[in-house]
């Protein structure tokens, strides 16, 4: 069973950064892509950005609302794929979690989710 871990969530001023981390127990490269995608009470799970092929192309996508403040990507040593978000406002406040799919069997493994609580 492939598990998957988010880390890295907690309250942060608007204005700020945090960065996200998604580990999972294989290495990303048997990974076909990666997503991160939130949840804001009352509202439903939305994609925020994600990154396929990992192991070739890792061509990335963002939600509108992200682009040019969030970056997502591969970290080789870690074993992780992150979420860099800058320019952070309270309008990101929500559970962010990850979503893993993997390459060849295409199995979809969710991540229990890691708050994110942008307020002054």
């Amino acid at each position: 069973q492939v598990q998957v871990a988010e880390a890295g969530g907690g309250l942060m001023q608007p204005g700020g950064s945090l960065r996200l981390s998604c580990a999972t127990s294989i290495t990303i490269f048997d990974l076909y892509a990666v997503g991160w995608y939130r949840q804001a009470p009352g509202r439903e799970r939305e994609l925020v950005a994600e990154v396929v092929d990992i192991a070739n192309t890792a061509n990335t996508d963002y939600a509108d609302s992200v682009k040019g403040r969030f970056t997502i990507s591969r970290d080789k040593a870690e074993n992780t794929v992150n979420l860099l978000m800058n320019s952070l406002s309270p309008d990101d406040t929500a559970i962010y979690y990850c979503k893993i799919v993997v390459r060849g069997s295409r199995v979809t493994v969710w991540g229990r989710g890691t708050q994110v609580t942008v307020s002054s």
